[in-house]
């Protein structure tokens, strides 16, 4: 997976794969995206080709992440396999999902 940051905007760009093998890597952006400041934190997925499982778990540590620190997780427009599986698992129940 790569990973482009935009801390001023409070935005996260991700494409390729998010498996098992990103989460070190995406548990500390997300740190470090979650102590600056702003009401939400984005997550831009229309690049994102595929999520496993252990990718919709991060998202969710990702959610509980942003309840703590009082802010708004947004998954913006996911396509593909990640639309597919966020329809299969719910996600649009969990999440702020903007098409």
């Amino acid at each position: 997976m790569q990973i482009q940051v935009d801390r001023g905007a409070g935005q996260i760009s991700m494409s390729g794969e998010f498996t098992f093998t990103d989460h070190a890597p995406f548990k500390q952006m997300v740190a470090e995206l979650f102590a600056t400041s702003g009401k939400s934190v984005i997550l831009d997925l229309s690049k994102l080709d595929f999520i496993d499982s252990a990718g919709l778990g991060m998202l969710l540590l990702a959610r509980d992440e942003a309840k703590k620190n009082d802010r708004d997780l947004i998954l913006r427009r996911p396509s593909g396999q990640v639309k597919r599986m966020f329809g299969v698992t719910k996600f649009s129940t969990l999440f702020t999902i903007e098409d």
